[in-house]
């Protein structure tokens, strides 16, 4: 889906094309603009310390795209216990594990423990399977379905900043 070498040149050319635009602009700023006014005055700073801020907010940014793009997920299969498939997930600053697998045709059940505070995990989604659940702190909410087709089914917090998927297999 994304190539590192295109995110990696998109986000160098971007970085690139800010600094030579931030140059020229400061460039072209006539003198007596800079007369006329006393409430601001030209720092000059060193090549050195622009570099290295620039190459310091291109590796947060490299930093980032890694984090959302190209992290390890954690995958767990469904225990079948008495006919349900069963998974216990952890929601603690995101969903542990965020990849399930189950298999069509049988019921699911998937267990999530909230040990988070904050307000985006109070909620768990699986538009798929048209379900919006409040999970109370420090306690087990389990959410049953039924899956008919094989796929990948999202489910994601009430803000939509952390997700996981319900892969389900023949």
């Amino acid at each position: 889906m994304f190539s590192t070498s295109k995110i990696l040149g998109t986000v160098t050319s971007l970085g690139l094309m800010l600094g030579i635009a931030s140059g020229v602009m400061a460039t072209e700023m006539p003198a007596s603009t800079a007369t006329q006014t006393n409430q601001f005055r030209r720092i000059e700073q060193p090549l050195g310390l622009k570099g290295g801020v620039t190459v310091g907010g291109l590796a947060l940014i490299g930093l980032e795209l890694w984090w959302f793009l190209f992290s390890k997920t954690k995958s767990q299969s469904a225990d079948t216990q008495q006919g349900t498939q069963e998974v216990t997930i952890t929601v603690d600053g995101g969903y542990e594990p965020d990849h399930v697998v189950v298999k069509s045709g049988q019921p699911v059940r998937l267990n999530f423990l909230r040990r988070d505070a904050s307000s985006c995990l109070e909620q768990v989604l699986l538009p798929d399977f048209h379900i919006a659940q409040e999970l109370e702190l420090n306690q087990t909410t389990p959410i049953e379905f039924t899956p008919d087709k094989p796929g990948q089914y999202l489910f994601t917090c009430g803000m939509n900043m952390f997700r996981g998927v319900v892969e389900v297999e023949q």
